[in-house]
């Protein structure tokens, strides 16, 4: 009957220690965020929106869309050359010029000739 009892109350106390122990606030956000921080992944994520970043302020840099690109690659690099054509007028892709008139049509010079695409 003892070993019972001694049980009986160790398992209260067990049962009361936890309940106190989840009571404390544990802000959820914040853990994300740190896990998110420290993250190898989000790292490369930052420098890659660097680049692009870069890449959408200077309109001379050359944007290479390949035949291996995938495509969420080159939607994103389609998006930035069009963003870079609306504010610029002008954008370079895979090492060609492109340019954009006033009525929103788009060109290229060949031998010094305007060829609308």
């Amino acid at each position: 009957m003892n070993i019972f009892l001694v049980f009986l109350i160790l398992g209260v106390i067990f049962l009361i220690y936890k309940k106190i122990k989840s009571k404390k606030t544990k802000n959820l956000k914040l853990e994300k965020f740190k896990k998110k921080l420290q993250s190898t992944q989000t790292n490369i994520e930052r420098i890659f929106l660097r680049e692009e970043e870069k890449t959408f302020l200077n309109p001379n840099i050359n944007i290479y869309i390949g035949i291996y690109d995938n495509e969420e690659n080159i939607n994103r690099k389609s998006n930035i050359h069009r963003a870079r054509l609306s504010k610029y007028n002008k954008s370079k892709l895979n090492g060609e010029m492109i340019f954009q008139d006033d009525e929103q049509r788009i060109y290229k010079f060949n031998n010094g000739k305007k060829v609308y695409l």
